[in-house]
């Protein structure tokens, strides 16, 4: 068996969404990566292929593949690792790739996170005997649509909803709502407005798809960021409403309003992550408005030190 590891290009986006979906397929039984999302990666304006970006080949087939990025303030690094099953020579000398990069990012004074299914392609054994633990667990639920039974619901008295639309005004204030209302939220971290364009890809982005609610006498209380451009599913990125007001109903409202919207654009599932241990009763809401797992997904991280 002959193994090399080169850098990512933006030709490999087939080749690396189809290792993906392969990896999908053996943790959460379908495909669920789409070739835009590949693309977006390797195309980060903060990332930089020829450093940030491993394949690996074993015998000239790509088995693993990883990369790393720094868009999340100083000391931290986040990355991606995907391998398939019985490659750990391969997922070892990804791993070993990435720390190097993250130390070199860091000084070797932060942490390395990934996130990975609960039950991964990728052999555990192999993150525990290089020092990486676990430190918060996530899940992905989703819900069946139908535009019968998902009609547009009533608002709360006095709320009123406009979506984003073209008006630059209303995109700073959703992003400002949703440093608010995430502020206090596991792992959250701030970014300027441009920096987080580019984290939620919202140079194509629809933003139509994007609600801010207001009430009178309180101005806008709450935001509402979803996507229609994911082949499996709708989907949820963010759904925040201001810390005086929750309670009164306008979380709930908000994602009933995403179910009405996505059934009458003809989908049939809606999905999102949630924190597990999200203080804001995020999951209990979700559950009540017949959201399911749909798999689970842990934070790892690792404790960078320098190697000199």
């Amino acid at each position: 068996m002959t193994l090399t590891v080169r850098p990512a290009g933006p030709g490999d986006a087939a080749d690396v969404c189809a290792l993906l979906n392969a990896v999908d397929v053996i943790e959460i039984g379908r495909p669920d990566t789409d070739l835009g999302t590949v693309e977006s990666d390797l195309g980060a304006p903060d990332i930089d292929l020829a450093t940030d970006s491993w394949l690996a080949f074993e015998d000239g087939r790509l088995v693993a593949y990883a990369l790393v990025w720094a868009d999340s303030g100083p000391g931290r690094v986040d990355g991606d690792h995907y391998v398939l099953p019985g490659h750990d020579e391969a997922a070892t000398l990804l791993l070993e790739r990435m720390e190097t990069r993250a130390r070199e990012i860091t000084g070797g004074k932060g942490t390395l996170k990934l996130q990975l299914n609960v039950e991964p392609t990728l052999d555990l054994a192999l993150l525990a005997g290089r020092g990486y633990r676990t430190v918060r667990r996530f899940q992905v639920m989703t819900r069946t649509l139908s535009a019968s039974a998902d009609r547009p619901p009533a608002a709360p008295a006095g709320l009123t909803l406009r979506h984003c639309g073209d008006d630059e005004a209303d995109r700073r204030r959703a992003h400002a709502l949703v440093e608010e209302t995430f502020a206090a939220h596991f792992g959250h971290v701030y970014r300027p407005y441009e920096t987080w364009l580019d984290h939620v890809e919202g140079r194509r982005l629809d933003w139509s798809l994007v609600w801010i609610a207001s009430l009178p006498e309180e101005g806008d209380v709450a935001v509402l960021l979803t996507r229609d451009d994911r082949t499996s599913m709708a989907w949820v990125s963010h759904l925040g409403v201001r810390g005086d007001l929750r309670g009164r109903g306008i979380g709930g409202f908000l994602l009933r309003h995403g179910f009405a919207t996505y059934a009458g654009r003809g989908r049939d599932t809606l999905g999102l992550g949630v924190d597990t241990l999200n203080e804001t009763g995020a999951l209990a809401l979700y559950e009540a408005h017949g959201m399911v797992r749909h798999y689970g997904v842990d934070a790892w991280e690792l404790a960078l030190h320098s190697q000199e």
